[in-house]
């Protein structure tokens, strides 16, 4: 018997698909006292993990010089939005070794979306002939 038939994790639909490398800003939903409001955490994601629950993701930005990473799960309804702000070109599935890295060694290079190099293509062979 496995875990998977009974646990069925109900995902957020405010989050939309996301990749290690990925910079993203994330609404959170925060109480204090009897008071809510909505806090932004903009960072890059540094790794993911999926499993039974629904998994989680982690942002990791610099703030002052210190690093903070906070881990959100998937299926939390405090998660109002995520708003991908660039796409990071990776070779990894888990990017800790940024955890190490100065400011400028920290960059990752923007991946290109394969739409626009298809759409590019043709136009290319076109003129060519």
């Amino acid at each position: 018997m496995d875990v998977r038939e009974f646990v069925k994790p109900k995902m957020n639909p405010n989050i939309p698909q996301l990749s290690p490398g990925d910079t993203v800003r994330v609404s959170v939903k925060t109480v204090e006292g009897d008071k809510e409001r909505v806090q932004h955490f903009q960072g890059m994601v540094i790794g993911m993990r999926k499993g039974v629950d629904g998994g989680s993701f982690t942002v990791r930005r610099v703030s002052y010089g210190i690093g903070v990473e906070r881990t959100f799960p998937f299926q939390s309804a405090s998660v109002q939005n995520v708003d991908v702000l660039r796409h990071g070109q990776t070779r990894r599935a888990k990017l800790y070794y940024m955890r190490r890295l100065s400011a400028k060694r920290a960059r990752l290079k923007e991946r290109r979306e394969k739409a626009t190099e298809q759409a590019g293509r043709p136009e290319e062979a076109q003129s060519s002939e």
